[in-house]
């Protein structure tokens, strides 16, 4: 079952950020990842959105996701993101009607 990864993040260092957007897509594409959103500074409909940007990704399935999480080379690329920013991570199950 496909599994989704949000992302809101509020960066606090851009140099290290760029630097993890730079290599980022070079290792993400390995582990049949597919980015469905990025934005910077969204707007939200209801409440307040204290983040910079928002991701969201796609995997098909979990071991995709924690294969790509848990590689050297990504490991390797986090550290930028995690220098550069704040950022709250969860992955989500796909929704299926029958559950």
């Amino acid at each position: 079952m496909a599994v989704y990864i949000i992302n809101n993040m509020s960066i606090h260092n851009r140099a290290e950020y760029d630097t993890y957007l730079r290599a980022f897509m070079e290792v993400f594409r390995k582990f049949n990842g597919r980015v469905l959103a990025a934005v910077d500074a969204p707007v939200p409909v209801e409440g307040e959105w204290p983040h910079d940007r928002t991701v969201l990704l796609s995997f098909p399935s979990r071991e995709d996701a924690n294969r790509w999480y848990q590689s050297p080379e990504y490991q390797e690329i986090a550290r930028h993101r995690l220098n550069g920013t704040h950022s709250n991570v969860v992955i989500l199950e796909g929704f299926s009607p029958g559950k």
